[in-house]
């Protein structure tokens, strides 16, 4: 079984997460996503309009998703790496670089995003 891991906040899923899963689980059997929970989002100065429950219960509804696990700190990539026997590592184009330390353990790729849409986007869209 190929084992792919990614991670995020997946607050107001639109369709660049959508099609970021797709692709994920494209490359294997087994889709794991990591989403980080509201404490750690506040450790990064970020602020998810829907709870970690209702996020991970979001995803979980999605049919490319397997499992999703809490993403608590910044380090833990590597431990869940070991952990589920991760053969892929994905993450979005604007993380390009950031991960490739982890090329030693399971191959990091990096998707291009989803033109036009983002949450960041969606938010501005709807304070103005």
């Amino acid at each position: 079984m190929t084992t792919v891991l990614t991670y995020g906040t997946f607050d107001m899923l639109h369709i660049g997460h959508i099609n970021i899963l797709k692709r994920a689980k494209s490359l294997g059997d087994y889709l794991i996503v990591g989403i980080s929970t509201d404490e750690f989002n506040t450790l990064k100065s970020k602020k998810s309009y829907y709870s970690y429950p209702d996020r991970k219960r979001i995803v979980e509804a999605i049919r490319y998703v397997d499992k999703v696990i809490p993403e608590s700190t910044w380090e833990q990539k590597l431990e869940d790496i070991k952990k589920y026997n991760v053969d892929y590592f994905v993450m979005g184009s604007d993380w390009e670089g950031k991960f490739d330390y982890l090329n030693s353990y399971c191959e990091v790729i990096y998707l291009s995003r989803t033109e036009g849409i983002s949450t960041s986007k969606i938010k501005d869209d709807f304070s103005q």
